[in-house]
């Protein structure tokens, strides 16, 4: 028996009848958030070239692909041998330079390529540029998004420009603020963050990427007031806020 066709088993068996309670309660949706994050664990695996890790964390998304197409299977809606040969499929359609007559030079002929088929499989179902963007990571949605506009034209001059933006909506939500509107709040909470996206997809960074630098810079310095914390028999629970800021400079100080 085949790897895959014994998960497959296993599977189906964790949602029958004796199987797990868990497993039998979950649905495409609730699944979402497990998907999500095991392809967050698999990327930080890849990131520190731990093969061990991503082995393990492609067995995990693949466990959830599984799952989920069980789930459809149940509802009669598509089976997991159809998704591997929707696939399989799509890339011989989108690859003509492989697989027919086309041709394909570098990299970007091949981008050219895979985005004319790609057109003209998804052309009647698109009426915006923006659609087909997942809308379940929001920070990639929008760099996305601002992608997708500024090959329409629709783009900032200069950086600066998107400075001053910036400017203006943060001055928007300290009105919203003073004003005591809470969805007003949200609201330009939210402008400012896509205005800041904006300004890091401009200068050709990564939103993502940088604000995963960001989140790791932060954990480093969070992690070193706790050490410091414990050194000194104390948790970040027990510990004022001025010496969690103390600490916090101090491991500025030392470069992390």
């Amino acid at each position: 028996m085949k790897e895959i066709d014994r998960l497959s088993l296993v599977m189906k068996k964790l949602r029958g009848p004796e199987g797990c309670p868990w497993d039998r309660e979950q649905t495409h949706r609730s699944l979402n958030a497990c998907l999500l994050g095991e392809a967050a664990e698999y990327m930080d695996a890849a990131e520190d070239g731990d093969d061990p890790g991503m082995c393990e964390e492609l067995g995990d998304l693949l466990m959830q692909i599984v799952l989920n197409a069980c789930i459809a299977e149940e509802r009669g809606a598509f089976t997991f041998d159809d998704v591997v040969r929707g696939v399989t499929d799509k890339m011989i359609r989108r690859h003509p330079h492989v697989f027919a007559d086309a041709s394909a030079g570098n990299s970007a002929d091949v981008v050219k390529l895979w985005e004319a088929v790609k057109k003209e499989e998804k052309g009647a179902e698109r009426t915006s540029l923006l659609d087909g963007i997942p809308r379940h990571v929001a920070l990639l949605q929008a760099e996305k998004m601002q992608k997708k506009a500024a090959k329409a034209g629709f783009d900032w001059k200069k950086q600066e420009d998107i400075l001053d933006k910036i400017r203006e909506e943060l001055d928007e939500l300290r009105a919203a603020l003073a004003a005591g509107n809470g969805d007003a709040v949200d609201a330009e909470a939210g402008d400012l963050l896509f205005a800041v996206v904006n300004f890091i997809r401009f200068r050709k960074r990564s939103p993502e990427d940088i604000l995963a630098r960001a989140n790791g810079k932060f954990a480093r310095r969070f992690r070193y007031v706790e050490r410091k914390l414990a050194e000194a028999g104390k948790t970040p629970e027990h510990a004022t806020l001025e010496e969690m800021d103390s600490l916090w400079n101090e491991a500025k100080t030392c470069g992390l």
